[in-house]
């Protein structure tokens, strides 16, 4: 194996990683469990009813009606980002890892493959429980208006796997933890801010639509906002198979430069 190999070389290694990393994560949960658990309800009560007492969308619609697919979309993407971001820099640098891992018969590519794996997983574990908050609450505050919203949750594997990548790339190239506010201010921040989770995308300048639609995060809310209100459109189409082939690059573009960062 070579840092520039064009084919990745993935085996059942992949899941023995994912499986180390399920263990860990087994181990420590009830540190984690708390921010997990209370957070959603916190942003729901504060600017769902706090600041939509004040908002009012030129569609009608209630804001905390308006915020729930944004929120689906935010809180799995932010647990995949710090577990593939700052987890795996420090299971790469501080740790070592990755180091001893491929020193066993599992490759290079099965320790990308199965960290992106995890981050996947984390933000699905977020996704489900995101999910049964809404449901739970939907019953007073109509935040949930078709089954269809289930539907997010296999659609939801394919941005966890996005960024998880993401991060993974950026921590690839990464030389010191604090450079990764870099990557928190001027990657995660944006789209957290103008993918259209807290207000109406359409609402922006032209020109910060242009931009703004190459945001992943905004493919996936616009996926998430036409499955809660039950309206299938062809720009949801459009927004998956954007999705997938952003995915396919960024899988590709992490699995080689952290196999030169390793090789290396």
């Amino acid at each position: 194996m070579t840092a520039f190999a064009t084919t990745p070389d993935i085996s059942i290694g992949a899941f023995r990683v994912w499986q180390r990393n399920r263990d860990v994560f087994l181990q420590l949960w009830k540190t984690d469990f708390l921010g997990i658990a209370v957070e959603p309800w916190i942003v729901i009560l504060a600017m769902g009813l706090g600041l939509g007492q004040f908002v009012e969308l030129a569609s009608g619609e209630d804001y905390v009606t308006f915020l729930a697919p944004g929120l689906l979309a935010l809180f799995p993407m932010f647990a995949a980002v710090f577990e593939c971001a700052w987890g795996s820099y420090v299971r790469l640098e501080m740790q070592g890892t990755y180091n001893a891992i491929i020193a066993t018969p599992v490759s290079v590519d099965d320790v990308i493959a199965g960290e992106i794996l995890w981050g996947t997983t984390r933000s699905m574990i977020n996704a489900v429980y995101i999910m049964a908050v809404l449901l739970v609450l939907t019953p007073w505050l109509d935040m949930v208006d078709s089954p269809m919203a289930l539907l997010c949750l296999p659609v939801a594997i394919i941005p966890g796997i996005l960024f998880s990548a993401i991060s993974i790339s950026f921590a690839s190239v990464a030389r010191a933890m604090s450079q990764f506010s870099y990557f928190f201010n001027l990657v995660v921040i944006p789209m957290f801010w103008f993918a259209g989770a807290f207000f109406p995308f359409d609402e922006l300048p032209q020109w910060a639509q242009v931009l703004g639609w190459f945001i992943p995060l905004k493919h996936v809310v616009d996926i998430y906002r036409g499955l809660f209100a039950g309206n299938l459109e062809w720009s949801m189409l459009v927004s998956l198979v954007w999705l997938m082939a952003v995915t396919v690059v960024f899988f590709l573009l992490a699995t080689w430069s952290m196999r030169r960062r390793l090789i290396n």
